[in-house]
């Protein structure tokens, strides 16, 4: 049996199935004691309704993106892995890059035919080790920057100054997208002279087309009283990016 059968065996998929579906009960749970708990303080149904809808309109179609990434990764790591990964706390950009680092300073490549146990462990440790630093971060000081937020959102009566929580959010929100822009565009100064379309482009175009979307979406909501698009707006523009990106890519 190769490598690759035994990433791909029943006991990878007990193990693995075992997690998940831990996982899977531990959300359940907590959905339900958070709809008791907005009926409790007296939230609106509705309310609570189209942000159900709106939760699960924006996971849904990641989800197809994390699904092709399973599909990538089951060639080199075996379903059962790439499944646990990408379904509990991984991030589909995130794995693929560790994983391919690793395997590179182990000097090979991610493929299934060179995958050897030794690399295996190598690869998944990496890939569990550097992705756990957000969970003990939120054990350990998750309580006090909660509190921070919480403090930091009490504005003073009339007062139009931001709070420290919108400017912490704000702050994370500018970091990230300018993190991801930033490597695509430094990605394509750096091979300006093998400079494609349908290479280095294709994210900055899919990034362009979902931000003109959600503004189009916005625009739509605040000045033409569409508010029924602000549960869709983000999972639509997303949609609009990836058909963009797949026509770009034709």
């Amino acid at each position: 049996m190769s490598v690759l059968d035994r990433l791909s065996s029943g006991t990878m998929y007990l193990i693995c199935g075992v997690i998940v579906a831990f996982v899977a009960v531990v959300c359940v749970i907590f959905m339900v004691r958070a709809w008791r708990a907005g009926k409790a303080i007296g939230m609106d149904t509705a309310r609570m309704r189209q942000a159900v809808t709106a939760s699960a309109t924006f996971s849904i179609l990641p989800s197809v993106g994390i699904l092709l990434g399973v599909i990538a990764l089951s060639g080199s790591l075996g379903i059962p892995w790439p499944w646990l990964r990408l379904s509990v706390i991984g991030a589909l950009h995130y794995e693929t890059q560790v994983a391919q680092a690793a395997a590179e300073q182990l000097g090979g490549t991610l493929s299934g035919e060179s995958m050897t146990a030794n690399a295996f462990a190598t690869i998944a440790f990496l890939m569990s080790i550097c992705i756990m630093w957000g969970m003990i971060l939120t054990t350990l000081f998750g309580k006090k920057y909660l509190a921070r937020l919480s403090r930091g959102g009490e504005n003073k009566a009339g007062s139009e100054k931001p709070s420290f929580g919108d400017k912490a959010m704000t702050a994370m929100f500018i970091g990230m997208v300018s993190a991801y822009l930033g490597s695509y565009i430094g990605a394509y100064i750096s091979g300006a002279g093998r400079f494609t379309l349908k290479g280095d482009w294709l994210p900055l175009l899919t990034a362009l087309v979902s931000a003109l979307s959600m503004a189009g979406f916005t625009a739509l909501s605040e000045k033409k009283n569409m508010r029924w698009l602000d549960g869709f707006s983000v999972a639509a523009s997303m949609l609009l990016g990836m058909a963009a990106a797949v026509l770009a890519s034709l």
